[in-house]
């Protein structure tokens, strides 16, 4: 039991650390990201394989935070010149990319066989505990510098620029801002969280593969961020904690059920979560941490 919950810490607080990059991309900005999972790939893949090269896990992790926020700038010159709807389009097809590049270039990535033998965190770190321990412990060292990170950087200065881009960036631009550079660097900003979220995950895991960056973990962060409000880091936090909350409850539904067989049991899961969204959506459109004041309407 133990080893089950440590595991439900874990991968929450994965979607924490990639879900505070995300909400950075569209609770504050306005841009609409849906190739989080390339960013999170890129991290993973670039400390793994430098890992297993014997180079030292914390320049892993550097290099997890590097990369990504690089891959993130072109993307971040393409918001200046496309619409919400096709920056969603794009962010996506990126992802996919990442991914298919990740199958294809098998002298690197060994294809779709993966990555096998990785070092876990504890012995990456020389920590005296287990490596789902470890991992433990530094995603929630990392998450709390993340949320620290994002706080004080949306009450600055530059977190009221992004905010104003959010809200009208024709205004913004009338008042001689560029809201290109802001986009760019919240771009970047988010894209090395997902990155460190990925490299922790993969020397969680100690063995990654193409199909573990499929769109799918990006929809749940998404879900994430809009179940706790976006725009907000309790949001966030509290978005994360519901969704678990839905994927891991939902596993116990049998006991509710005994007369469902296994095939049945995960249509039964589906439907509950997606019910469970339906209600969230429908009664709190602006999230659970939205404003309580005006009826839950958006921001």
């Amino acid at each position: 039991m133990e080893a089950y919950l440590i595991a439900i810490a874990v991968y929450a607080l994965v979607y924490l650390l990639m879900g505070l990059g995300l909400n950075l991309h569209y609770g504050f900005t306005g841009l609409i990201n849906f190739g989080h999972v390339g960013f999170f790939a890129i991290g993973a893949y670039a400390s793994c394989l430098l890992t297993l090269a014997g180079y030292p896990m914390p320049l892993g992790f550097a290099l997890a935070l590097l990369l990504p926020a690089l891959a993130a700038i072109p993307i971040g010159y393409l918001s200046l010149r496309l619409r919400s709807d096709y920056l969603a389009i794009v962010t996506l097809g990126f992802s996919e990319v990442v991914r298919l590049a990740i199958i294809n270039e098998k002298w690197l990535t060994n294809g779709v066989q993966g990555v096998p033998g990785i070092p876990d965190v504890a012995q990456g770190f020389g920590l005296p505990v287990s490596g789902s321990v470890a991992a433990l412990i530094v995603l929630l060292i990392a998450n709390a510098l993340a949320i620290a990170l994002v706080y004080r950087l949306t009450r600055s200065p530059f977190g009221r620029a992004i905010q104003a881009i959010r809200d009208d960036e024709e205004a913004v631009r009338a008042l001689g801002k560029d809201p290109g550079s802001f986009k760019i660097r919240v771009f970047m900003i988010g894209a090395s969280l997902a990155g460190l979220a990925g490299a922790i995950y993969g020397h969680y895991i100690t063995y990654i593969t193409p199909e573990q960056f499929l769109p799918l973990v990006t929809f749940y962060v998404w879900v994430a961020i809009i179940l706790g409000g976006a725009g907000k880091v309790s949001g966030t936090i509290v978005g994360t904690l519901a969704l678990m909350t839905f994927l891991e409850g939902s596993r116990f539904l049998r006991d509710l059920l005994p007369g469902v067989s296994e095939v049945e049991m995960a249509s039964v899961r589906l439907f509950v979560i997606g019910l469970a969204l339906i209600l969230l959506v429908r009664f709190r459109p602006s999230g659970i941490m939205g404003d309580w004041t005006s009826g839950g309407t958006q921001r």
